[in-house]
Order: structure tokens, then C-alpha cells, then sequence
């Protein structure tokens, strides 16, 4: 069985489309139709998410953690339980390509670190084109790359386990679980094959993730454009 894990808090404006293109990966052709089983861990949920969410056939983990790792990390201990063999992780305002899980398990690695883009950069308003040509310049959605996204990734149960499973962290837990995969020695495709699309939202669901590095971006661009002070 190959298992999806998806966190959210409050998320009942982006779940239904996450969910709907997570099906369809699910569903694709070139797994032969191996069971998937979707998990989407409600942290501390107080809207219309758990609903959405199981009319759209997602099995659901209630938690009170408003933590992302912990999110993470439970919706992968229960479907490893259930005998989940692979593990992808999105996250709930992402919309996963038809073939993202069978590009993931076709690398024959032990872990997957996907890319991501961005196909609506109008929540930042007067500042989207700046982020735009921000994102086109110092992302590198290419094979090889050296980026870590918990909205992509992927790995083994043998790898899950051995690198000691995600940490319970608010923040970067992403990358803290793929340097424990690299200390244990697992082989990691950095590839852009596995693709996904995620949000530009300015209301990020978690502290430093990417909504407050876009939010980073903007005010550091604001910063050095502002005019200085002639000298005395």
C-alpha cells in the first residue's frame, strides 16, 4: 500500500482541489492499481476541512497540536501501521500533478525531494511581478536541485523509519527529516520530475514556511528600494 499524508488547520478553502487532484494520482494508470490510502491530519481544525475532506474520500486523523511536524508525523505513523510501504507528503493548499506518485516510486530512491511552482502570484498584489521575477531568478526547478518541500516529498517506509521519522518541529521539518535521511546514508533524487503546484497565499499555516519567506522577499525588496538619506 503507498500512503498520502497531508496536515492542515483550517484549510477549507484550498482541501477540496488538493484532494481532488491527490485522487487522480491515486488513481493513475502506472500504479497498477496498488491501493493508496489518503491521510489528512486535521490539527486543531475549526472549520469545513474534516467535511471536505471526507466527501472527497480522504481518511482523516483529528490532532491538537498546531504543529506541522507533529501533523506530519502522525498521519505517517498511522499509515505505516496500516502497511504503507511509501510515503508522499503534500500539503493542503498544493495541487499534485496526475503522475506525482509514480514519478515519485519511478526514481527507485529511498526518498523523493521534489520541486514546486507557483501558478497564481495575485495575493501579493501590487507585488506579484516582483515575486515572479524573484522566484524565475533563484529557484531551480531542474534535476539536481537542492530543494526541500514538505508540499513534495517522498521516501520509502525502510528509509522513513531508519532516519528516525519526522520531528515534531513547528518550522523546517522538511528539511531537518531530510538531513537525518542524508546522516543514515539513504539515496535521495533531487528531481523536478515529480510535479506540484502550490500557493502564494500570504496567510501561511506555518511560521517560516513559505508564505513567510514570500512575505520575506517582499519586505526585503521594499527595504532596499526605499530611498536613503543624502550624506551631510
Amino acid at each position: 500500500m503507498l500512503g498520502i499524508v497531508i496536515p492542515a488547520h483550517n484549510e477549507q478553502d484550498f482541501i477540496g482541489a488538493c484532494l481532488a487532484a491527490v485522487n487522480k494520482a491515486a488513481a493513475c494508470p502506472r500504479l497498477e492499481s496498488e491501493p493508496v490510502e489518503v491521510m489528512v491530519v486535521l490539527d486543531h481544525c475549526m472549520d469545513d476541512t474534516e467535511t471536505i475532506a471526507l466527501h472527497h474520500g480522504a481518511d482523516v486523523l483529528r490532532v491538537q497540536r498546531r504543529n506541522v511536524g507533529a501533523a506530519r508525523a502522525l498521519g505517517a505513523e498511522a499509515l505505516l501501521a496500516r502497511g504503507a510501504r511509501w510515503l508522499a507528503f503534500t500539503d493542503a493548499d498544493t495541487r499534485v500533478t496526475p503522475d506525482w506518485l509514480a514519478e515519485q516510486l519511478a526514481l527507485q530512491a529511498d526518498a523523493v525531494c521534489g520541486t514546486v511552482a507557483v501558478d497564481d502570484w495575485s495575493p501579493h498584489l501590487d507585488y506579484a511581478e516582483r515575486l515572479r521575477e524573484h522566484f524565475a531568478r533563484t529557484y531551480f526547478d531542474v534535476e539536481n536541485h537542492r530543494h526541500i518541500h514538505g508540499a513534495n516529498l517522498g521516501v520509502s517506509a525502510e528509509a522513513y523509519l531508519r532516519a528516525g521519522g519526522i520531528r515534531h518541529l513547528a518550522c523546517s521539518e522538511d528539511v531537518a527529516f531530510v538531513q537525518s535521511l542524508q546522516d543514515c546514508g539513504a539515496r535521495i533524487a533531487w528531481s523536478a520530475k515529480p510535479r506540484v503546484s502550490t500557493s502564494a497565499r500570504r496567510d501561511g499555516r506555518a511560521a517560516g514556511g513559505f508564505a513567510d519567506t514570500l512575505l520575506d522577499v517582499v519586505a526585503k525588496g521594499l527595504e532596499a528600494a526605499r530611498p536613503r538619506p543624502s550624506a551631510a
